[in-house]
C-alpha cells in the first residue's frame, strides 16, 4: 500500500511540475487510484468527485485531451485538501 501511495504522490508531483502540459488521462489515473469518479462529462470537460470534494477539469478545446492550467490548479487544491499533495 505504501508503494501505491508513493506512486500516486509522485504522479501528483509530476502533474504539478508541468501544469501547462497535463492531459485528462493523467488526472483521471490519480482520481481512480484514490477512489474518485467522473460524475459528469460536459462539452468542455469533466466534473470529478473525490470523497466530498468536487472540481471541474476543462480541456483546451472540445475533444482535446490537454487540460487548462487553472483546472490543474483546482485538481492540486483538491489533492491538498485531501492530504495527497503538499508543495
Amino acid at each position: 500500500m505504501a508503494t501505491d501511495e508513493a506512486k500516486i504522490q509522485e504522479k501528483i508531483a509530476q502533474i504539478a511540475q508541468r501544469r501547462r502540459n497535463v492531459t485528462f488521462d493523467d488526472i483521471n489515473w490519480v482520481v481512480k487510484q484514490i477512489g474518485g469518479e467522473v460524475v459528469r462529462k460536459t462539452r468542455h470537460g469533466y466534473l470529478i468527485r473525490v470523497g466530498s470534494r468536487r472540481f471541474m477539469v476543462n480541456a483546451h478545446n472540445p475533444g482535446s485531451k490537454q487540460v487548462k492550467a487553472y483546472s490543474v490548479d483546482d485538481f492540486l487544491d483538491a489533492m491538498r485538501d485531501l492530504g495527497w499533495y503538499d508543495d
